[in-house]
Parts: structure tokens; sequence; C-alpha cells
């Protein structure tokens, strides 16, 4: 299920205009779901995937340790790929759709 939501992200993603640049980046802090560019704002998502909301929302389960984690691949990735605004967004997968919450926590 989880690859899949993936997919379908990456599809939604395009669909709004954005450059996806990497997915499944591996870094010695973890994984992204997603790296794209919005206009000049490289985007680092964490795609969740669910069926339903039955046990609360899939961003939900991003908590400071996902955050923390995410800002730390950001860091990693930016060294290598030049400084530029960041941002860090949540896809919501469910079975009939994709919630995107754009800035959905800061650094």
């Amino acid at each position: 299920m989880g690859r899949r939501g993936e997919k379908r992200a990456v599809a939604y993603l395009r669909g709004c205009g954005y450059s996806i640049l990497k997915t499944n980046y591996k870094t010695p802090f973890g994984e992204a779901d997603i790296v794209a560019l919005d206009g000049e704002t490289f985007v680092f998502c964490e795609v969740k995937t669910r069926q339903s909301e039955r046990f609360g929302s899939a961003a939900e389960a991003v908590d400071w340790r996902k955050q923390r984690r995410y800002i730390d691949i950001a860091r990693f990735f930016m060294m290598r790929a030049g400084e530029r605004a960041v941002r860090f967004d949540v896809l919501e997968v469910y079975d009939e759709s994709v919630r995107h919450i754009v800035a959905a926590f800061e650094a």
C-alpha cells in the first residue's frame, strides 16, 4: 500500500506543476519519500497512505521525531544541491483522494 501511495503522490505533485527530483531519497539520517521542486523551493514530502481516518489522520503520524529527521535530510540534501528555500509537506493518500498539506511543519 505504501509504494502505491507514493506513486499516486508523485503523480499528484506532477499534476500540480512540481518537478520531482528524488523519490525514496536515502541519507545517513533516514529516507525522504519525495524531494521536489516547487518554483525555486525544495519541497521534502512525507507520504502517508491510509484506507480511512478511522484511527486519526495520516498527518498525525508525522511526529516530532519524523520532523527532526526530515530537517536533517534537507540539510544533507542542500549540502550537495546548494542552498535555497525549503518547505516540508505531508501528503495523505487515501483510497479516493490525496490531501496535500503544504508547509505541514517548519525547521
